[in-house]
């Protein structure tokens, strides 16, 4: 709230440039994120300044929605100046749940209907014969080509953004949307475990371990079916392995934060018995990022990884998202309550 990554008109910068003194460009993904972040500590008694801050944000997602092409983009700046003209499957998912989350805050209409719009972008722009475009150049909506990084390949990261088809099936009774996640589902569970590790060196492997868990995420929203709940299991246990294989070398905040909130939802939804230790363990390592400074650029927020035992010196706001749900969490886990209503996951 003190640190300046929201900025006046409700956006959130994907990080600030410490040596220019400035934030990069607004990310509208980040923004998403923001929406659901602010308004899960405002629903943890934060107070009304995190409410007002959620929902500014929620605006200014509205604003950013292009009407002439239909289309989010992937960065906003006030002059129009964005070297990359760009949309994304997984940014139009996160920045959709972000607006139902405010939508169920404040039963707005103006919420669904920008949650409805991004939905519809989805469906219509990125599904192809085969499966999702995750890139599209704008104003055209031209696939870009395919690329070995993950964010730029189809893979059952994509499972994640898919959750908002599922929340505007539920609400809307469209079954475009359910079907579209179910298709989607259905294409993940077919190679998840062969995603993590087809990358070239083992710190990408931990960067992959970050998208490998939205892929968990999304199965929590079904994890009462048997196949999703073996997968769930099966899941858990290769990125608990490969996290602590690899993380003496190089570790990421939010893969910590990301294993332990899927343990707590997986363990409260009876698909996966909690391992008790692996989520302790899994809980330092999360608050060890967090920083304590007397910069308000930093103080409270969270470190995003470390390389070799030394701290990887960026502060990155999804990060924290992760993090500050895991903690909180894991707190509620203490004292038996753990968390089910999978809407609630940032």
């Amino acid at each position: 709230m003190s640190s300046g990554i929201q900025e006046t008109g409700g956006g959130v910068a994907r990080y600030f440039l410490a040596e220019a003194g400035r934030n990069a460009r607004i990310s509208t993904e980040i923004t998403g994120y923001a929406v659901s972040a602010l308004l899960e500590l405002h629903g943890r008694g934060g107070g009304e300044r995190l409410r007002e801050a959620g929902l500014k944000a929620a605006g200014f997602l509205l604003r950013a929605w292009q009407v002439d092409i239909a289309a989010m983009p992937f960065e906003w700046a006030a002059n129009g100046d964005v070297p990359e003209n760009h949309t994304y499957f997984f940014d139009c998912g996160i920045i959709a749940r972000g607006l139902l989350r405010a939508w169920r805050e404040t039963a707005e209409h103006k919420y669904l209907q920008g949650a409805y719009n991004c939905g519809e972008a989805m469906l219509r722009d990125f599904v192809n014969g085969a499966d999702i475009d995750p890139i599209l150049a704008l104003p055209g909506k031209e696939p870009l080509p395919r690329e070995p990084r993950w964010s730029r390949s189809s893979a059952c990261y994509q499972a994640k953004p898919a959750l908002a088809w599922l929340e505007l099936a539920d609400v809307t009774r469209d079954d475009r949307f359910r079907q579209a996640f179910e298709t989607t589902l259905a294409r993940s569970l077919a190679d998840h475990l062969s995603f993590a590790e087809q990358a070239g060196t083992r710190a990408q492997v931990m960067d992959r371990l970050h998208a490998y868990s939205y892929f968990l995420e999304a199965l929590l929203a079904v994890a009462e079916r048997p196949e999703v709940a073996a997968a769930l299991g099966a899941g858990i246990a290769q990125t608990a392995a490969l996290l602590r294989a690899i993380g003496p070398e190089f570790v990421r905040a939010d893969v910590c934060a990301q294993l332990l909130r899927v343990r707590l939802y997986a363990h409260g939804l009876d698909a996966v018995v909690l391992d008790e230790a692996a989520a302790a363990e899994e809980a330092r390592w999360t608050a060890s990022f967090q920083i304590t400074s007397d910069d308000p650029r930093f103080d409270g927020g969270f470190w995003f990884g470390r390389r070799e035992g030394i701290v990887a010196p960026f502060v990155n706001p999804v990060s924290a998202a992760f993090s500050l749900q895991a903690l909180a969490q894991w707190h509620d886990a203490q004292a038996g309550a753990f968390p089910t209503n999978w809407h609630d996951l940032i």
